[in-house]
């Protein structure tokens, strides 16, 4: 850990924000101590640290990730680049950030920054190659990295296992899907609280479009349900209107045309207010049919 860097971190952050050392000591240490802190010449408690945290407006992780990682701001946008291609589904610039990357000592030296290449490696040996086995493989690799017990599962190796349960889906292994998906459900809830709140509503989704396919239409709206009350809870919209899609989907397949409708217009509604233009033809198609 260096603790230099923290100490300049946070000496950096304190300043943006206007704080003066003894502000940022009210209620946390002495003003020396902060100053000690910032200099490098010890590093705080972590019960401190967090308070520290807190009050700067960052996450206590942040100081933690830092500390080990050198540049840790190029790895953090490589990270962002990676994510942007994964949700714009661009496989070939995934395969080209990692295949740029994997020989960078910032990575292959760090085996948390390592397992971010090593998962979307598999994301795209997938996606490209269309090599399932391949794939999982690379993934299980990856959660290996970082994981040292079975009793508590980070979120990105939950994410992981996540993506292994998608792909299942993808080549039609409902049951298998389902099996990792509800293994998921089971470390999520071993946890104290959740970092990025999209990771339940993303097992959510997932989880009803295989009920779906499964033919159990009723638990998977109650999935969807359960998803979209997640989503107001937490005031986050990632897929929402997908979520009401879905429900709707589900009611056209009982053959409950005005339910299907009213929830596909609540689809159309969050997607014009996201912009999400990819869906929102084909549900306007979807609900005129319904209206004829």
């Amino acid at each position: 850990m260096d603790f230099g860097i923290v100490g300049q971190k946070i000496r950096e952050l304190r300043k943006n924000i206007g704080l003066s050392q003894e502000e940022l000591a009210e209620g946390i240490c002495t003003q020396a101590q902060i100053s000690k802190i910032e200099k490098g010449d010890v590093f705080p408690y972590a019960s401190t640290l967090f308070l520290i945290s807190r009050k700067l407006g960052v996450d206590v992780n942040y100081f933690f990730d830092i500390g080990m990682t050198p540049r840790l701001d190029y790895v953090q946008e490589t990270g962002r680049q990676l994510q942007i291609a994964r949700r714009n589904m661009n496989y070939n610039e995934m395969r080209e950030i990692v295949t740029a990357e994997e020989e960078n000592p910032l990575f292959f030296n760090n085996n948390r920054n390592l397992q971010l290449l090593k998962w979307h490696k598999g994301i795209y040996q997938f996606e490209l190659d269309k090599n399932l086995e391949k794939a999982e493989e690379t993934l299980r690799k990856s959660i290996a990295l970082t994981h040292t017990t079975d009793k508590i599962w980070t979120e990105r190796e939950i994410e992981i296992l996540l993506t292994i349960g998608v792909m299942y889906f993808e080549e039609g292994e409902q049951e298998n899907a389902l099996k990792i998906y509800q293994e998921v459900k089971a470390h999520i809830e071993t946890l104290p609280h959740l970092s990025d709140y999209t990771i339940k509503t993303r097992l959510y989704y997932n989880i009803a479009r295989v009920l779906t396919r499964l033919e159990d239409i009723a638990q998977s709206t109650r999935y969807c349900k359960d998803a979209i009350d997640w989503c107001i809870e937490k005031d986050n919209m990632y897929l929402l209107g997908e979520l009401h899609y879905h429900i709707g989907y589900n009611y056209e397949l009982q053959g409950k045309t005005k339910e299907a409708q009213t929830y596909m217009q609540k689809a159309l509604i969050v997607f014009e207010l996201q912009g999400d233009d990819k869906f929102i033809q084909y549900i306007r198609k979807k609900i005129d049919q319904f209206s004829l």
